[in-house]
């Protein structure tokens, strides 16, 4: 008798193992940092300010499941020691909802980390790669986190203004697709006015 409840519950064990399993997303990898490129000679001081979020693609973005999302703005605000406080504002809800945190410099010019990443449960690691900007026009930023033993990953198109020319944003896209990542994967927010301008 005891054998057999043994038994029945080893069974169990592995249908619900299979069960999680199966609920997780199935996540493109992502890519080792060391095949992200890093800006030359990144300027901290030239970074800073307001930036549109033009472009997103990722391991969990998905084109029809966010193809009503708005676009928002992040403001890098430099500090003494170069980390940025970092203000993203979005839309929710009809109302400006603001995100702060601070990314605090690595060793290597224009790659961070995220400060007082225990206030965030779950998250073990967090990256941010600025891969390529001309600090007028564009940028191109790689963002990484590791949370609760998942790598999750997006690379994101930042300009200047609401729009940019059509030849960066190919350039983002052949980027992201090198990455792994699909048209299934990358979306361009819908221009909008509210919250913009606070």
């Amino acid at each position: 008798m005891a054998l057999g409840l043994l038994w029945l519950g080893l069974v169990l064990l592995g249908a619900l193992q299979t069960q999680a399993q199966d609920s997780t997303p199935n996540l493109i990898p992502a890519p080792p940092l060391h095949r992200i490129p890093l800006q030359p000679d990144f300027q901290h001081e030239k970074f800073q300010g307001k930036w549109y979020i033009i472009g997103l693609a990722g391991n969990e973005i998905n084109k029809e499941k966010h193809s009503q999302f708005k676009m928002y703005t992040t403001t890098y605000e430099l500090k003494e020691d170069n980390s940025y406080n970092v203000t993203s504002t979005v839309v929710w809800k009809k109302a400006c909802d603001y995100w702060i945190r601070t990314f605090v410099p690595c060793s290597r010019p224009g790659q961070f980390t995220l400060g007082n990443i225990e206030r965030y449960i779950g998250t073990k690691n967090y990256t941010v790669r600025v891969v390529a900007t001309d600090y007028n026009q564009f940028a191109m930023v790689f963002f990484e986190k590791v949370y609760k033993n998942q790598e999750f990953f997006k690379i994101t198109l930042y300009g200047r203004t609401k729009e940019l020319r059509p030849v960066l944003k190919e350039i983002f896209i052949n980027f992201v697709k090198t990455l792994g990542l699909t048209d299934e994967h990358i979306i361009f927010p819908i221009p909008n006015d509210q919250c913009m301008d606070k």
